[in-house]
């Protein structure tokens, strides 16, 4: 199956708990590499989250970022420095004693010392129940975004299969073009040297029975029969990895390889003056659908 690695989801979740979001981004990468941004409160569920994106994910960079919002406000705690507030009250009474203030230390000039209290946020007690709750949400809105990054990446995947067909297409009538070609040149070699044998035959005795067999293997080294099998074989294989359930862009990769080296070898032993035009076609439409196949899961 042909699929991008390519996509985007992004979803928000909200119950009585708590308000989930969940990002996911995926690009092209020859591996899965998998970057996680969970909440420190969620910790315990990284392995989870990261069991179902290697489940659901075969290849590409993927960046997954979850945040959580709880509905139960922190219950805050005040505290005072009893130090301050007994060395601030003992200052007080000495500024009294010399007549330079008067009254006794009130709650507002604790207030106007940031010093002498402090008011932070107690979080509250963790309700093992809740925390399985929230987990599970989690969860679920993962599957979620997993769901939409996988029929993005489908949607596309269909734009590129649509194009590596067309060029697979291309590529099979160029193998016969280049078979005929191929053909033709293999005959054109064999009558000029038919023609040359004829010239010498004129002026010298020779053996016509070795000198046939001479040119059948001369012509036979121009022979490029195997090659073209192989490719029809490599084409077909495309074809039934891109009609397969399993992500085969490696797979692909490889063909192209192999594709690519057939050509090499077609070009090295092929006459015939229309195969260097056909070698250059045949090649740049297996570069541009290396190209394509990068980004193929």
């Amino acid at each position: 199956m042909i699929k991008s690695m390519t996509g985007f989801a992004s979803l928000t979740h909200e119950d009585e708990r708590a308000t989930l979001g969940v990002t996911l981004r995926a690009v092209n990468h020859r591996f899965l590499d998998l970057q996680l941004r969970v909440p420190q409160s969620l910790a315990d569920l990284e392995p989870r989250v990261r069991a179902l994106l290697q489940k659901r994910l075969a290849r590409g960079r993927v960046e997954l970022a979850i945040s959580v919002q709880l509905r139960n406000p922190s219950a805050p705690s005040v505290e005072l420095n009893e130090d301050f507030a007994d060395a601030l009250a003992a200052a007080i009474e000495r500024a009294r004693e010399r007549g330079l203030v008067s009254g006794t230390l009130t709650p507002g000039d604790l207030l106007r010392h940031p010093q002498a209290i402090a008011v932070r946020d107690r979080p509250a007690e963790a309700d093992p129940v809740v925390e399985a709750q929230l987990g599970s949400s989690v969860e679920a809105s993962v599957e979620q975004a997993l769901a939409d990054l996988d029929a993005m990446r489908v949607r596309e995947g269909d734009h590129l299969r649509a194009d590596l067909e067309a060029r697979r297409q291309l590529l099979s009538e160029l193998i016969e073009r280049l078979r005929g070609a191929a053909e033709e040149g293999r005959a054109a070699v064999e009558a000029r040297l038919h023609d040359r044998v004829a010239e010498i035959s004129a002026e010298l005795p020779v053996d016509q029975a070795m000198l046939a067999q001479e040119i059948v293997r001369a012509a036979a080294r121009s022979d490029i029969s195997e090659e073209v099998t192989r490719f029809r074989a490599h084409l077909a294989h495309w074809a039934a990895l891109a009609d397969g359930a399993e992500p085969c862009g490696r797979k692909l990769d490889f063909l192209l390889q192999e594709m690519n080296r057939e050509i090499n070898t077609i070009g090295s032993k092929a006459d015939g003056i229309r195969i260097s035009e056909l070698i250059i076609t045949a090649k740049a439409e297996l570069e541009k659908m290396r190209e394509q196949v990068q980004n193929v899961e």
